[in-house]
């Protein structure tokens, strides 16, 4: 039981870490993505001159990019740690 419980203690956060990582690069890639497809719509909301879109469309645009960008640096700071 013992030697179960010091395999658990040391397999779990090698396993864990990883995952995390992992999933904040995936989740920062789909964010990316969204956001620069918001963006492209932003421009062709600008080039039609539909300002009320525009806005909602850029709006968007930074809230994606940003939560992008974000899950990004905290899978950079999970790696280092």
């Amino acid at each position: 039981m013992r030697v179960g419980g010091q395999f658990v203690r040391h397999i779990v956060p090698a396993i864990v870490k990883p995952a995390q990582i992992l999933w904040n690069e995936v989740i920062g890639f789909i964010f990316l993505c969204l956001g620069a497809t918001f963006g492209f719509y932003a421009v062709r909301y600008a080039l039609r001159g539909d300002g009320v879109r525009l806005f909602v469309a850029g709006i968007a645009t930074g809230i994606m990019a940003w939560y992008g960008i974000s899950s990004f640096m905290r899978a950079r700071k999970i790696s280092r740690s």
